[in-house]
């Protein structure tokens, strides 16, 4: 018999909350975007096909209001580009003009709102952010997987940067709120 006791397993430990024994206690382990997107609370944002004119940069940001009560826990950020670009992460900076998509519920038909607002454009980043990531890329499509490894609390943004240069692109980002 094999039991689900294993001398390397520890609470402290990533490996315990992995599953020892799945013969005899089988289980499905799942990602946590699946229960948010469960509970209605796994949201998107999308840039689609867009255009850029050279020199300029595809931008998306999403804030998450002050006082909102809630952290937004960044799940992936994916895209695609038709030539080489660098994609840039940004906490906070200022994105002007453009539109304001309303985020989308990946529950579909669930109508419980995203406490963030989006805003997407094209231009530069401007104020005083903080570039944390930059990752030069060829063309072709893009998936950063991060599982809610980045954390926007209150009155905070994240801000993402593809370009620059004469391209046509498209930007996604995924997250859940609690």
């Amino acid at each position: 018999m094999v039991t689900n006791n294993s001398v390397f397993n520890t609470e402290n430990k990533p490996l315990y909350t992995l599953i020892n024994n799945p013969y005899s206690s089988s289980a499905s382990i799942a990602p946590p975007e699946a229960d948010a997107s469960s509970n209605g609370r796994l949201f998107m944002v999308t840039t689609a096909n867009a255009a850029i004119a050279g020199g300029s940069n595809q931008l998306v940001q999403i804030t998450n209001p002050n006082l909102s009560g809630r952290s937004l826990y960044i799940s992936r950020i994916s895209g695609g580009t038709t030539a080489a670009a660098t994609l840039i992460l940004y906490a906070g900076g200022t994105v002007t003009g453009g539109t304001t998509p309303t985020p989308f519920n990946c529950q579909f038909g669930n109508t419980t709102t995203s406490i963030a607002s989006a805003r997407t454009s094209s231009g530069t980043v401007t104020g005083t952010p903080t570039q944390f990531m930059s990752l030069p890329m060829a063309a072709g499509m893009f998936n950063l997987e991060f599982t809610g490894g980045i954390i926007v609390p209150p009155n905070r943004s994240i801000t993402l940067s593809l370009g620059p240069g004469a391209i046509t692109a498209a930007t996604n980002i995924a997250w859940w709120e609690v």
